[in-house]
């Protein structure tokens, strides 16, 4: 099956789509665009974190769970927002955590395609959505799709740093070779963890363990 995602990327994964879920997956967004129904991202974007952040240059690892539903903010890229959208909740608390771990104070803009560009490969277990309905992709074979994304750069890869935040994206750490990479565990950033993110210091202990790999550390500041 020809999929629009960046080469090294359709090379390191294409198994998996000649698998029947994948089949099943694109069979599905055709149906919902049949039905008139609004997805996000658009599909230009739905391998927007693919495209910025190629296999064989990823170095962090962010797990989120769900696009962005209301219009303008999905763009393929977890906790990211297009520029001059409103920043979100818990990209804000990400952003007072950096500040508090690093010293860098992060101007509000949210999106975090810099990042993206060096290395952080910003992914969403499930890369769509319905709009005003969230986690309504929730069963249509993402999951199955991204869950191998993760342990093929797991089994693939070495040196990675993956971050996993709440107990959504902690699960995921049973497809992760922990005696090859880096796995850092907190609460979620949404304000509705109550604070429980905060002083994780992820940031500096990611930039930590790539400098030891002999890694160009993440300039976390945007």
């Amino acid at each position: 099956m020809n999929v629009n995602i960046e080469q090294s990327w359709k090379e390191a994964l294409k198994e998996e789509f000649d698998k029947p879920y994948f089949e099943r997956l694109v069979e599905f967004l055709h149906s919902e665009k049949k039905e008139g129904r609004t997805i996000y991202p658009p599909g230009s974007l739905i391998f927007n974190a693919f495209n910025l952040t190629p296999f064989d240059k990823v170095k962090v690892v962010i797990i989120g769970q769900d696009p962005y539903h209301n219009p303008g903010q999905a763009h393929g890229l977890s906790f990211s927002v297009p520029h001059g959208v409103q920043t979100p909740p818990s990209l804000i608390n990400i952003y007072k955590e950096i500040e508090s771990d690093l010293g860098i104070k992060i101007n509000k803009d949210g999106s975090l395609e810099k990042w993206a560009e060096q290395g952080v490969f910003l992914l969403n277990a499930v890369l769509t959505v319905r709009a005003s309905q969230p986690t309504s992709h929730s069963r249509a074979g993402w999951t199955e799709f991204t869950d191998a994304v993760i342990k093929t750069l797991s089994d693939k890869r070495t040196g990675l740093v993956f971050l996993l935040w709440g107990n959504f994206a902690r699960s995921k750490k049973e497809l992760i070779d922990t005696s090859k990479h880096a796995v850092f565990e907190a609460a979620h950033p949404s304000p509705l963890a109550r604070g429980a993110f905060f002083g994780c210091r992820h940031f500096s202990k990611a930039n930590t363990y790539l400098i030891n790999e002999g890694e160009q550390p993440i300039d976390w500041s945007l």
